[in-house]
This record gives structure tokens, sequence and C-alpha cells, in this order.
């Protein structure tokens, strides 16, 4: 081998680097003693070779008491066994939340069968589905903390804080009011089921107040949706919307795991190639020949305009070419970061 020193790669060898780079030292470094290793830590929950331990509770003895799934959410999450009242309303909210039929997330699970993929492979996909939009529990659940906020410092009434909100967030999805259950009571029995187990509090009421101010803001009807009214009691549950957000999402997954099921049962699945898509399907441009690469100049259409005319004609006949993406309104703030942290 050569002299390390005269070999030279780049800035390697500068002599302002912190170290000597070419005579580094190669092999295992030894630990060093002087400095704590790193281990996870989690005050969640802990196992051995004999029990099962979240939050200080043996599930073994939790379930052999009686205690159920609801019960350990709440422990998990909260670290505390629920009242008799907010164990039926949790329960309540999972039943409803764990099956929609053929919703988004259950299509994405069947899709993902058909792909002769896993069962955990095709629930994990329809949670996938459950983005900021469709299942916006984080974020509506972020926005009613920050308006309590202004209730609870007196700052504002439930009322004007709600006022807000709906001024703010009129044309966002995750408001928890819409047109989507005017005719479907689900939302509305969620929240009396609530009340009359005696566990809304001031997010249900907060919500109320918000429907209020969207009906009056809005020129169509509107009512409060399975969002809000979900997203509401879970808050008044004490679980935080991140929390609310996993496990709504995980227990819809649950339900598309039958779907998945269903699919690969009564479905063929499909192969890399297999799907064929009719032109009766497509209603794009008509077949045309490809023209010569040498009569290029002759078919070439430049993108560059040359006025702000110009640019907005071409802008708009960009727009109606879907795929293109020219149609879609871009959403300047990242949706993910409408959580409360």
């Amino acid at each position: 081998m050569g002299n390390l020193d005269n070999k030279k790669i780049g800035n390697l060898s500068d002599p302002k680097l912190p170290y000597d780079y070419m005579n580094r030292e190669h092999g295992t470094v030894p630990m060093d003693e002087n400095r704590r290793r790193f281990q996870w830590v989690s005050e969640v929950a802990y196992k051995n070779i004999h029990r099962i331990v979240t939050r200080g509770y043996d599930t073994t003895e939790l379930v052999e008491e009686g205690y159920g799934v609801v019960d350990i959410l709440f422990v998990d999450f909260q670290a505390r066994i629920p009242t008799e009242e907010e164990e039926a309303m949790l329960n309540y909210i999972l039943i409803l939340s764990l099956e929609d039929g053929l919703s988004m997330p259950a299509m994405m699970s069947r899709l993902t069968a058909r792909s002769k993929t896993f069962l955990t492979q095709a629930s994990g996909a329809s949670i996938l589905a459950f983005g900021h939009a469709y299942g916006a529990y984080a974020a509506i659940g972020s926005r009613l903390n920050q308006a309590l906020v202004h209730v609870k410092d007196k700052s504002m009434t439930q009322a004007e804080a709600a006022a807000e909100l709906v001024r703010e967030q009129s044309d966002d999805e995750a408001l928890g009011v819409s047109d989507l259950m005017l005719k479907d009571p689900a939302a509305k029995r969620l929240i009396a089921r609530a009340e009359a187990l005696g566990v809304a509090g001031d997010y249900v009421a907060l919500m109320k107040e918000v429907v209020k101010a969207a009906q009056e803001a809005s020129e169509s009807p509107i009512d409060i949706d399975l969002l809000g009214a979900t997203s509401a009691v879970m808050c008044d549950l004490g679980f935080s919307p991140e929390a609310a957000w996993t496990i709504i999402a995980v227990t819809r997954s649950i339900g598309c795991g039958a779907h998945f099921i269903e699919e690969v049962e009564r479905e063929e699945y499909t192969r890399l190639g297999e799907t064929l898509t009719p032109k009766e399907f497509y209603d794009g441009p008509e077949d045309r020949p490809v023209p010569p690469r040498a009569e290029g100049k002759k078919n070439a259409k430049p993108s560059q305009t040359h006025s702000l005319e110009e640019w907005k004609q071409e802008f708009e006949n960009r727009k109606k070419l879907h795929g293109s993406g020219f149609a879609i309104v871009e959403e300047i703030e990242d949706p993910s970061k409408k959580s409360s942290h």
C-alpha cells in the first residue's frame, strides 16, 4: 500500500478538517464507558417472560378481572380506568367507526388484496386512506383545543370562539360541519348518547356553537357530521386529537380486514400486467401518428409565453388537461402541521 499521507481525495486532506481523515481509525470503536448508553425507555408498558404491564396494570389481571379492550384504551392512552359511562361511550364510537361499507379505506384494502399481499399490508393501506381531509381527527381536535383556550381564559365566549373558528376554517373539510349527514342521524345520535351518559363536556358544547355559527354563515343546509361529533366526544372523554385519530383509524382497519378476506375469497388475484384498460375507458386525444423526429419543428409547441394575457390563456388551457396537475389547488400550508403539536 502507498503512503496514505500522500493520497489526496477531494478536500479530505484539507488541514482545516477537525481530524485527519486519511489516517482515521479503522475497525470497531471501543465502548465509551464515560457516556450513558442509548436505551429505549417507555412509560406506556413493559414486558418480561411472566407478564405484560401497561401503565402499571398487569394486562392478564385486567382481563381476568373482566376489563375489555375499550377499558385498556383508556389505560394505554390516559393511564386510568374509565367510568362505566365513559366505557359505554367509547364502545359506542368504536362500533360506529369499525365499518363503513365500501368506503375509501375498504377500497384501499380490497385493491391491495388483489395484488396477492398479506392481510396486514391491506389493513395498513386502509389506514393510509385516513388523510387530513378524509379522517382529520387531529386537525379538528387541535382547532377545538385552540378555541377552548380563549374560552378558558375568558377572552372569548363559546359563541365568539366558535364564530372565529368558522370564519377561519369555513372552507376546510375538517370543520366537523357539512352537508354529509343532513339525512343520516348518526352524528346527532352520538352527541345525544354522550349527553345521556353524562360524558358531554366543553368540547361538545363548543361543537354545538360551531354548528350554529356555520349554519348562520352558510347559504346551503349544513349540520354536524360524524367527524365533528366523534372528535368532540373523544376529546371530552379525555383523548388527545392524535390519540383519537389513532384509535379510529386502527378500528376502521379491523373492518377493512374483513373486506380483504372477502375480496380474496370472492375474486381472483390480479397479476402484474394482467389488467387491461379498454379504449372505451379513455377520453383523451384521438389516436394519432407519431411524427418523424426530422419533422419535430413542425409539431413541437413551446411552453413559453410572451405576455400576461397569453400566459393566462395558456394556463387555463392546461387546467383542462386532466392529469397534468394544473387544475389542482395547491395547499400552501402543510396539512400535516394541523395537529396539536
